[in-house]
């Protein structure tokens, strides 16, 4: 979050609790019809990291009975896109990303949970791991490795 630019033209920091900083990435959650589409819910948020889930539903899953490698892909784009920016605090894209699945995600939901691993000027290098959860436990079902950067200016017009 920015605060009021200073005389010397930088931002000054600006401090919000843990549950208004939540319920801002909420906010832009809930503007995001994708992401309403795939019943998406942050759980959890701070600078750097993010903690992102959605119900495993029928309509979610591909022709073998699990999730579609498609929903879990955007489960960890999202996540990475959220670490990224609430590090960059700015408002991001996500340049590039590379997801590896190593099992099918079975169970009753999914998770993702990313964080950045190097936050610079001009880009964030995040991973996330993203796990299938069940009565039983987790899973690990996924691990992803993306490139966040700011959105450029010229495309900011109806972004908060």
């Amino acid at each position: 979050v920015r605060g009021a630019v200073s005389e010397m033209g930088k931002a000054e920091p600006v401090t919000v609790s843990p549950e208004a900083f939540l319920a801002m990435g909420r906010e832009v959650l809930a503007k995001q019809p994708f992401s309403i589409l795939m019943g998406a819910q942050l759980n959890a948020l701070e600078p750097g990291r993010c903690e992102l889930q959605l119900t495993i539903a029928e309509h979610l899953k591909q022709q073998n009975g699990f999730l579609h490698g498609g929903v879990v892909s955007y489960l960890a784009d999202n996540a990475l896109t959220y670490a990224g920016g609430t590090a960059l605090s700015v408002p991001v894209v996500t340049s590039e990303y590379k997801i590896n699945y190593v099992r099918p995600a079975v169970g009753d939901r999914l998770v993702a949970r990313a964080r950045a691993e190097y936050v610079g000027k001009s880009q964030a290098v995040c991973r996330c791991e993203v796990y299938a959860v069940t009565i039983h436990g987790e899973k690990l079902c996924a691990m992803a490795q993306g490139t966040i950067v700011p959105l450029p200016e010229a495309a900011r017009s109806d972004t908060p």
